[in-house]
């Protein structure tokens, strides 16, 4: 099989393509320079693309890079800084997964005639006994990251590989320690990855929206606070928003057209619905009867259920999910579908 294996520079993508070359598939490594970034470590460094060339040239494996900046900036970045205007939380990762890892890479895979594309999520992808393909947790359930890559269908998924989805992350380390990889002890990233640890989250996006001081009142409306920027605050946040000692208060709602935070206590922050929009699913199979609801990306899943075509309902009461944020409906370990908080 030849196989276009996407290598980030980091471990996981590392020992995806080691075990995929060691199975005796056709390999070529591929990093894709999505966002520039010359002067900083992360994402797109030069720093990264030598690892991941470097690694390639130990697995004695070719090596190409792809630039995709412009369908990065138009799919991931503009969307990330248009979502935090509104008063969004968005979620970049699930974004360049559907357009630029399972979309862009996809396509041109098939045009150069590769059967498949690998990457290193911990996630697993097979035959179910329906025929379909499903998705399914990874076996590190602390590193699962099938969360993110719930907007896949049957398409993406006929062509898709996971090596590392059957590995603990512990053991991804071990066998690229084995096999002498420079990536073995290289730390995981973190984070946005095109937001530099050295700006942060208010300096990237203030070169692309305005940012707004604004009011930080309670629910009756009496302003208990002032913040710095209404953009850069998210529902569920408790610091930083300059309410003083005292009750602990979080974010209920942002408006940043009225330049307004409302906050409330932890028990104003409990719903027992939210309302999705989008909905994708993986295969034929509905979250018909009792589901695991999963909120973040690394969050407990709870148990809840699909209300119509739009509203998920929880067994039980829960945090409020901010606009912008993915809710993904998983039975037992195998993703069904999700969607975005409108």
């Amino acid at each position: 099989m030849r196989v276009l294996a996407a290598m980030s520079g980091g471990v996981d993508s590392s020992v995806a393509a080691a075990l995929l070359a060691d199975a005796g598939h056709e390999v070529v490594g591929v990093t894709l320079k999505l966002w520039d970034n010359p002067g900083e470590g992360g994402c797109c460094s030069v720093a990264e693309i030598e690892d991941a060339r470097r690694v390639a040239q130990q697995l004695g494996i070719d090596h190409w890079v792809f630039g995709f900046t412009e369908e990065f900036e138009a799919r991931v970045v503009a969307p990330y800084a248009e979502a935090h205007a509104a008063g969004r939380t968005p979620n970049p990762c699930v974004e360049c997964n559907r357009h630029l890892k399972f979309g862009r890479l996809l396509w041109r895979a098939r045009q150069l005639g590769f059967d498949a594309v690998a990457t290193g999520h911990h996630a697993r992808v097979g035959p179910a006994p329906t025929g379909e393909w499903e998705l399914r947790r990874g076996a590190d359930r602390a590193k699962d990251q099938s969360y993110v890559l719930y907007v896949l269908g049957q398409d993406e998924l006929a062509r898709c590989l996971f090596p590392v989805g059957e590995l603990t992350k512990a053991e991804v380390r071990e066998t690229a320690r084995r096999l002498g990889l420079r990536t073995a002890a290289k730390p995981d990233s973190q984070d946005v990855c095109f937001v530099t640890t050295s700006g942060g989250r208010a300096a990237f996006l203030s070169g692309r929206i305005p940012l707004h001081p604004g009011r930080v009142v309670d629910r009756s409306g009496a302003e208990v606070g002032r913040v710095g920027a209404v953009e850069l605050v998210t529902v569920g946040q408790r610091r930083g928003l300059g309410t003083g000692g005292g009750m602990r208060r979080f974010a209920l709602d942002v408006d940043p057209v009225a330049a307004t935070v409302t906050v409330g206590s932890l028990d104003d922050l409990v719903v027992e619905r939210v309302d999705v929009s989008g909905l994708t699913w993986v295969g034929r199979d509905r979250a018909w009867g009792p589901v695991e609801v999963q909120t973040s990306a690394h969050g407990t899943p709870v148990t809840g259920r699909l209300a119509g075509e739009a509203t998920v309902v929880f067994e039980q009461p829960v945090r409020r999910v901010a606009r912008g944020q993915s809710v993904v409906l998983y039975r037992d370990d195998r993703v069904l579908g999700g969607g975005i908080v409108p």
